[in-house]
């Protein structure tokens, strides 16, 4: 998986040995953006649907182990919030110890790269819920379970694709993960 936003790289002041890099599409226009290229919407994207995947894990899982247990709301949906945090964040760790950093320093990155996104993945999954006409009454094998969830996933992504687009633009997010890949 690429990540093209850009973490701060020992030795990398100008980037000028990148210029070629098809990874990087070159880094012209960096004026004004404090060393860091904007972030195009399809870099976005995709670390937004990294994210969702370790969100949505999580949130099934939560929902469906709540649900399944006849748990009252809110605790359902704490268990669903904690698990996604869980999740996104393994998600991240395994990419990073890939890499070769130890636990402490992956989960130092994965904190960094994915708080915030995973934070307003589950503002907004959760509110679409809430809001949904019968959703935090429906079973697991109720069909309104089912698709309030799913739409739910589809307004966190709308929600949260900006919000990554503006944190990779300034070397933050998902960008902190991209010099581990």
């Amino acid at each position: 998986m690429e990540h093209h936003g850009h973490a701060t790289h020992d030795g990398h002041a100008d980037h000028s040995e990148h210029a070629g890099d098809a990874d990087h599409g070159g880094h012209a226009g960096h004026g004004g953006h404090s060393g860091h290229a904007p972030a195009s919407w399809a870099m976005a994207m995709q670390a937004t649907l990294h994210c969702l995947t370790g969100c949505a894990i999580g949130e099934v899982l939560g929902m469906a182990i709540g649900t399944a247990l006849g748990w009252h709301n809110v605790p359902t949906m704490v268990l669903a919030i904690v698990l996604a945090f869980v999740f996104g964040y393994s998600l991240t760790i395994r990419g990073v110890l890939r890499a070769g950093l130890d636990l402490r320093a992956a989960l130092r990155v994965a904190l960094a790269a994915d708080t915030v996104s995973i934070a307003v993945m589950e503002l907004a999954d959760n509110a679409t819920i809430l809001v949904f006409p019968g959703a935090m009454d429906a079973t697991l094998a109720d069909a309104l379970f089912w698709l309030s969830l799913a739409l739910s996933f589809v307004v966190a992504f709308a929600v949260t694709t900006p919000v990554n687009r503006w944190m990779i633009g300034r070397g933050k997010g998902h960008a902190v993960v991209h010099q581990y890949h």
